[in-house]
């Protein structure tokens, strides 16, 4: 992909994607645009399928949907209802230590900035952007293994890891497409460019593609 046809890729990405539904945590954070919602639905989708992730989110907000809530409940009441979730035992702990420190040090209030937010155990750099993107608007780039995986099919980059990536397109990519990138990548890279079979055949960004790691004539 030459670099002067992303804003026609990411027009064509934009139509496409209405036909399929948005991630997990994305939803989430159209119902409110709450920080700590996204913040909290984000460590469950990692290493989850998004229906789980949406179930789980839902369970446990209904239960606890602020730190001071989320602060009354135990870890096996955490675990409970956010099972079977990948790793959640973990999450759990995570989840309570994360709600603990914001009331303790933050009043209750997710940090808006993403130094701050990577001080939290269990949130990386993909979180971390998340949060400050769905959760407040600002502008970030978050970089999940979708994005890495197409942005590299591509040929848009040329990159190794995921946070690699994120660095390579805060020095191309449009600013006005900063939010909006995972979300459409998410939804694209599950349901039409997926990791093994991608369907090249059928793609609406076929035109665009290098289709690198991918034989031709797919």
């Amino acid at each position: 992909m030459r670099d002067d046809q992303i804003h026609q890729a990411i027009a064509v990405l934009t139509e496409a994607v209405k036909a399929w539904v948005s991630p997990a945590v994305t939803i989430v954070a159209t119902q409110g645009r709450d920080p700590y919602k996204v913040l909290i639905s984000c460590i469950l989708s990692l290493r989850t399928r998004d229906q789980t992730t949406a179930e789980g989110s839902a369970r446990l907000f209904a239960l606890a949907d602020s730190p001071e809530k989320m602060v009354r409940l135990d870890v096996p009441k955490i675990e409970a209802a956010i099972y079977p979730v990948g790793f959640y035992r973990v999450k759990a702990e995570q989840i309570l230590e994360i709600s603990r420190s914001l009331c303790e040090r933050y009043d209750g209030a997710v940090p808006d900035d993403l130094e701050t937010l990577l001080k939290f155990k269990g949130v990386g750099r993909k979180t971390a952007n998340l949060v400050l993107t769905l959760g407040f608007g600002k502008q970030g780039i978050c970089v999940d293994i979708h994005v890495h995986r197409i942005c590299n099919r591509w040929g848009y980059v040329k990159t190794s890891t995921p946070e690699q990536t994120e660095f390579a397109l805060r020095e191309k990519l449009p600013v006005e497409y900063w939010i909006i990138i995972n979300d459409l990548l998410v939804t694209f890279g599950q349901n039409q460019c997926t990791p093994l079979s991608p369907r090249c055949s059928t793609c609406p960004l076929y035109q665009f593609c290098d289709r690198v790691g991918i034989g031709k004539s797919r």
